[in-house]
Order: C-alpha cells, then sequence, then structure tokens
C-alpha cells in the first residue's frame, strides 16, 4: 500500500504519515519490459573471444547489451546462471513479493 497509515495522536500532526518509498512509487503501476536473453553453449576452452552485442531500439537509438560467460559442468552452470539471474534482478528496483502476487501472471 502506498504510504502507510498510523493512527495520528494529533491530525494537525504532518508524522502521522510515513512517505512512500522508491518501490512504492515505481510499483504504483507495474510497468511491463522485453527481457533480452540468449544461452550458447560450447566446449570448455573452445571460445576465443566475446564482441560486443548492441540493441537496435524502436525510437532509432541502440544500447548495449553485457554478455556473460561460465565455465563448468552442466549443473555448475545451471547454478552459475540461476545466481547470475536472481542478482540482476535483485538489483533492480521492481517486484516485491506482494507486487508479483498482484500484478504476475
Amino acid at each position: 500500500m502506498l504510504g502507510e497509515r498510523r493512527p495520528p495522536t494529533d491530525p494537525t500532526d504532518p508524522t502521522h504519515l510515513t512517505y512512500p518509498t522508491h518501490c512504492d512509487l515505481y510499483n504504483a503501476r507495474m510497468a511491463r519490459y522485453t527481457l533480452v536473453y540468449g544461452v550458447r553453449l560450447i566446449p570448455e576452452g573452445t571460445l576465443k573471444g566475446v564482441d560486443e552485442a548492441t540493441l537496435k531500439l524502436a525510437d532509432g537509438s541502440s544500447a548495449g547489451l553485457t554478455l556473460h560467460t561460465f565455465d563448468g559442468t552442466i549443473p555448475q552452470l545451471r547454478r552459475s546462471l540461476d545466481r547470475s539471474l536472481d542478482a540482476f534482478f535483485d538489483l533492480l528496483p521492481g517486484a516485491a513479493d506482494e507486487d508479483v502476487d498482484t500484478f504476475g501472471d
């Protein structure tokens, strides 16, 4: 809920309201996004390099795309990828549990 109310001891006291946090304001209306994602599995030691990826946006501008590499067995790769995706979403302001309940598909 945006800006939780506390029972005021004095209705003229401006401190009877808490103020919305950044996440409250961000989630007031859940935004929609496109997640750009790609995976390629090759034998370890065969990768010589990775070039920068560029996205072309509808407004004519472009945006860079961060590329990541992991080495390991299939179970290690799965764990690394899971941790990387979790970290990506943890860095974004956005869907707290209550938002997922309210706005999630």
